[in-house]
């Protein structure tokens, strides 16, 4: 047995000397001292050998072992170092390589840049909770419970009073709870809807505005979105008002603007109307500020939201909302 283990032990060193490169060393390897091995064969099966004989054998075959494994990793190194050519050597004197750039999701510039427009006309930006209580998302804007316009968003509720935002516009109450008129924000946000297709996810952003002060008009509002649509598309973009319903708004209107595809003369994308629904506005109903202690008959304000993927899709031509979801590199590299 012990000339079995010393005759495996200079097989292997005979092969390992006519070895010419890496991989054959690595062949070399499983060959003796791998799973199935000559020297692991060896030492599955010792307790064959008679019992005085076993210790010896063992001691040996591990000493074998080591010794082989040793050589292996030394003949490896050698042939690396020997195999490697100039090209392979690193030039400390070139130039590094410059690593890819990533960029900001589209919906994350698109945001950005409507929070850059109204800051410059004096907005402050500001954040609310996600998780949002039944009051403020729905009670304090003027919509109680069992009102119907309740129906005209699909909630996600986590119990009976807590629910997942369904607009930015609770933004608005707990500001005016802690600051007192003048107040200028605008509020960015995620909010969650039970809607899914080509123009809808269950979950996207908006951005919700707020002005309250004294003597605040419907002509100041239409001023404040006239300045935003000019800056976020062109100057040759125009507006129009219509007419419209919000519980927290009265008047209210919604707001198209020229569809910026066709430029009026009718489209796909506008249903061949030559207008594009943007956004959502009105002045602040009196029933909201009596709810956070505004006085009514001191001051006025106007609101507006509009959501965050309706304007990236309108800005960067883009017919399918879930785009922005799907992870595609190939879509996310030309932002």
């Amino acid at each position: 047995m012990e000339n079995t283990i010393e005759r495996i032990y200079a097989d292997a060193m005979d092969a390992l000397a006519s070895a010419t490169d890496v991989d054959g060393v690595n062949e070399l390897s499983i060959q003796y001292l791998g799973r199935k091995g000559r020297v692991t064969h060896f030492l599955r099966n010792i307790s064959s050998l008679p019992a005085e004989e076993r210790p010896l054998a063992g001691k040996r075959a591990n000493e074998i072992k080591r010794s082989l494994e040793n050589e292996f990793k030394k003949a490896e190194e050698r042939l690396t170092s020997s195999t490697q050519t100039v090209t392979d050597r690193i030039d400390v004197s070139l130039p590094g390589r410059v690593p890819e750039k990533g960029s900001l999701h589209p919906i994350t510039q698109i945001t950005n840049r409507i929070c850059n427009i109204f800051s410059q006309m004096g907005f402050d930006v500001v954040e609310g909770p996600e998780v949002e209580t039944d009051y403020y998302n729905f009670e304090a804007l003027n919509i109680p419970k069992n009102h119907p316009a309740r129906d005209m968003q699909d909630t996600f509720y986590v119990s009976d009073n807590v629910v997942l935002r369904t607009h930015t516009s609770p933004t608005q109450p707990r500001v005016m709870e802690k600051r007192k008129p003048p107040v200028r924000i605008i509020a960015p946000g995620k909010v969650y809807r039970c809607d899914s297709d080509l123009t809808h996810t269950p979950m996207f952003h908006q951005v919700e505005g707020l002005l309250v002060d004294r003597h605040v008009s419907f002509s100041d509002l239409k001023g404040t979105l006239a300045a935003f649509v000019h800056q976020m598309f062109d100057e040759e973009t125009t507006l129009r008002f219509r007419p419209s319903f919000f519980p927290f708004t009265e008047p209210s209107a919604e707001v198209d603007i020229r569809c910026v595809i066709c430029r009026g003369k009718g489209c796909r994308v506008c249903s061949h109307t030559g207008w594009l629904e943007v956004l959502g506005s009105g002045m602040v109903h009196p029933a909201v500020f009596e709810n956070v202690g505004y006085d009514t008959s001191q001051y006025t304000g106007f609101a507006f939201g509009m959501g965050v993927e309706r304007i990236a899709m309108l800005k960067y031509g883009i017919d399918d909302i879930r785009r922005y979801f799907d992870n595609d590199y190939r879509f996310l590299s030309q932002f």
